[in-house]
C-alpha cells in the first residue's frame, strides 16, 4: 500500500518577516498618522520638558475625546460619501438641551445623558431625512441645519450660560477611572465598539458599501436611504454625546459649546485615513487622527506660540490632510 506524500517542507507557509511587516503597515490607511504622531510626542517631549506629565498627558487625552467622539459620527458620514457641517451646533445646541434637562426640570444625569443623546439622535434623523429620502446635497442640508441648530441655542440662551449642573454631573466630565479620564474612557469605548461594527455587522458592510459606489449597493439590495438615514442619526447622537461631557467637564451649558469641532472632526477623520470620496477610512485611523489634533493643540500652547498662529496652523494641517487623501487616491 503506498501513500501519497500531500505536501513538503519546501511547500509550508512562510512566516511573515519584516519585510512583510513593513509591507503590511505601509498598506494600512492609518500607517501615515500613526508615524506622524510619534515623531510630534518625541520632538515635543524634548522641547517642553513638562510635556510627558500626568497631568499634561490628562488635558491632551481628554481634549482628543471631546473632538474625538464628534469625529467619530463624522467617519461614519464621510465614508457613506457624505460631510455633516451641522456636527459642532448639534453639539452645542444638544449641551443647552441638556443642561435644562437637568436645571429647568431636574433630571437624574444618569436619565439626562440618554435623553441628550436621543434628541441628538433626533438632530441627525433630521438632516438624514431631507439627504435620504429627498435626495438633497448633504453639504448644503448640513450647513442650513448649522445655522438652524447654532440659532436655536442663542434663541434659547439669549448668550448666557447655563450654570452650575449638579454635583452628581460634574463626574463625566471631570471624574476618572483607574486614572483614567472619564471622557477619554467614553471615548475608546465608542471607537471599539464603531471599529466592531464596522468590521464585524452586515450595518458596518453596507456603509462602506454606499459609499463606494452608492447605486451598485442599491442594485444588490442595500437599502442605500436607510443606511443614510441612520449614519446621520449617530453623527448627532456623538455629537449631543460631546457636547454633554464637554458641558460636564465645565459645570455649565455654555452657548460656545462645539465652535470649532467642525474642522477638528473631519481633520481627524482624514489624516486617520477616511476618504472624501467615501468607501474607505478606519475608526482606529480616526482616534489616533483626533490625538493628533490634541498634541498639536497643547503644543502650541507648552511653546507659548501666539494663539492666533493656532487657526493658521491647524488649517494648513486641514489642507495637507486633504492634499495626502488625493495623493491615496491616485
Amino acid at each position: 500500500m503506498t501513500h501519497e506524500i500531500t505536501g513538503t517542507a519546501g511547500s509550508r507557509p512562510r512566516r511573515a518577516g519584516p519585510a512583510e511587516f513593513v509591507r503590511r503597515f505601509r498598506q494600512w490607511e492609518a500607517s501615515g498618522i500613526l508615524i506622524a504622531l510619534i515623531v510630534l510626542v518625541v520632538a515635543l517631549s524634548l522641547a517642553a520638558p513638562n510635556f510627558l506629565s500626568q497631568y499634561n498627558l490628562s488635558v491632551v487625552a481628554r481634549q482628543a475625546s471631546f473632538v474625538g467622539l464628534v469625529a467619530l459620527g463624522q467617519t461614519l458620514v464621510l465614508l457613506m460619501g457624505g460631510i455633516d457641517l451641522s456636527v459642532g451646533a448639534a453639539a452645542g445646541l444638544s449641551a443647552i438641551v441638556g443642561s435644562l434637562l437637568l436645571t429647568a426640570l431636574g433630571i437624574h444625569p444618569y436619565l439626562a445623558l440618554p435623553l441628550t443623546m436621543l434628541f441628538g439622535l433626533a438632530l441627525g434623523c433630521i438632516n438624514g431625512f431631507f439627504v435620504a429620502k429627498l435626495r438633497l446635497n448633504p453639504f448644503i442640508v448640513t450647513l442650513a441645519s448649522w445655522e438652524v441648530f447654532a440659532g436655536l441655542t442663542l434663541v434659547i440662551t439669549k448668550g448666557a450660560p447655563i450654570r452650575p449642573l449638579g454635583e452628581d454631573f460634574r463626574v463625566f466630565g471631570q471624574g476618572s477611572l483607574f486614572g483614567v479620564p472619564v471622557p477619554v474612557l467614553i471615548f475608546l469605548s465608542a471607537g471599539l465598539i464603531l471599529a466592531y461594527v464596522l468590521a464585524r455587522t452586515r450595518f458596518g458592510r453596507n456603509i462602506y458599501a454606499v459609499g463606494g459606489n452608492r447605486e451598485a449597493a442599491s442594485l444588490v439590495g442595500i437599502r442605500v436611504w436607510r443606511i443614510e438615514f441612520l449614519v446621520f442619526g449617530l453623527a448627532g447622537m456623538f455629537a449631543a454625546l460631546a457636547g454633554m461631557l464637554y458641558a460636564s467637564r465645565m459645570d455649565a451649558g455654555q452657548p460656545s459649546v462645539g465652535e470649532g469641532w467642525l474642522m477638528g472632526a473631519i481633520t481627524a477623520a482624514i489624516l486617520g485615513g477616511t476618504s472624501l470620496r467615501g468607501g474607505q477610512g478606519s475608526i482606529v485611523g480616526t482616534i489616533l487622527g483626533a490625538l493628533l489634533m490634541a498634541v498639536l493643540a497643547n503644543g502650541i500652547v507648552l511653546l507659548n506660540v501666539s494663539g492666533y498662529w493656532e487657526r493658521v496652523i491647524i488649517g494648513l494641517v486641514v489642507l495637507i490632510a486633504i492634499l495626502v487623501d488625493l495623493w491615496r487616491r491616485r
